[in-house]
């Protein structure tokens, strides 16, 4: 296990509400390595939100209840599986499956892009919002295209608190992509390709910048299985970093 610190902005520090259990949460890397430099799919936060305003981040949110019912062709690969049940209070196959569709759901809500197989049909059934205008589509997710990378629960004591758990997908693993998702009133105004370099310069919260940072040593050490999953948290005002 690796043991070692980042450091928090000031603002970061920053403690003006009661601690409260993290949320379980999802969030997608969209992974480009098609080309000579990998790029990933960033999109700018609503400059209303009172959480991140403006920042780049990766589509996510949290887990809803119709992720544990959605249907989905394909698993979520093995060792992704067991590392997901890591340092978890009640781990099951059931809750790895449903981080894994939340990371797919948030995407389309998010983006308008279906990540899934178009070779099945469409759905029988789906759960009422968003997974039914996903399956409306012709559409199933496909949890094995997805790669658990990381994961980080945002320190005590924010007006907000999530447990996260970072996914990534290849972009060639698009089924389809609606269109007029993205504009000013949305809860991304844009969506940029960029490479990692790029994207460390973009307007980031400190944990996705180290996320990205993670990701790009990942792929440069050929994105296999086996390599280590990053656990962020905080400790005596300082995130530790775990290895799972």
């Amino acid at each position: 296990m690796t043991d070692h610190t980042v450091t928090l902005t000031q603002a970061e520090r920053a403690r003006t509400t009661a601690n409260q259990r993290p949320k379980d949460a999802a969030t997608m890397m969209i992974l480009d390595r098609s080309g000579a430099r990998p790029k990933v799919l960033m999109g700018k936060r609503h400059a209303g939100h009172k959480f991140m305003p403006g920042k780049y981040v990766f589509p996510g949110g949290r887990v809803d209840a119709g992720d544990r019912q959605m249907a989905a062709t394909g698993a979520v690969p093995q060792i992704c599986e067991d590392r997901l049940g890591k340092r978890c209070l009640r781990p099951s196959a059931a809750k790895a499956r449903a981080l894994a569709l939340a990371a797919i759901r948030e995407t389309f809500e998010e983006t308008g892009l279906l990540f899934g197989s178009d070779e099945f049909g469409a759905p029988e059934t789906a759960p009422a919002g968003s997974w039914s205008d996903f399956a409306a589509q012709g559409v199933f997710p496909d949890l094995s295209a997805v790669t658990f990378v990381a994961r980080a629960i945002t320190p005590p004591r924010r007006p907000k608190r999530f447990d996260t758990r970072f996914f990534a997908i290849d972009a060639s693993a698009v089924a389809k992509r609606i269109d007029g998702i993205i504009g000013p009133d949305s809860e991304l105004v844009d969506l940029v390709w960029v490479d990692f370099d790029e994207a460390k310069e973009l307007d980031l919260p400190t944990i996705t910048k180290v996320i990205i940072q993670e990701v790009e040593a990942r792929i440069e050490g050929g994105f296999a299985p086996y390599l280590p999953v990053p656990f962020y948290w905080e400790k005596r005002g300082s995130f530790v970093r775990e290895e799972l």
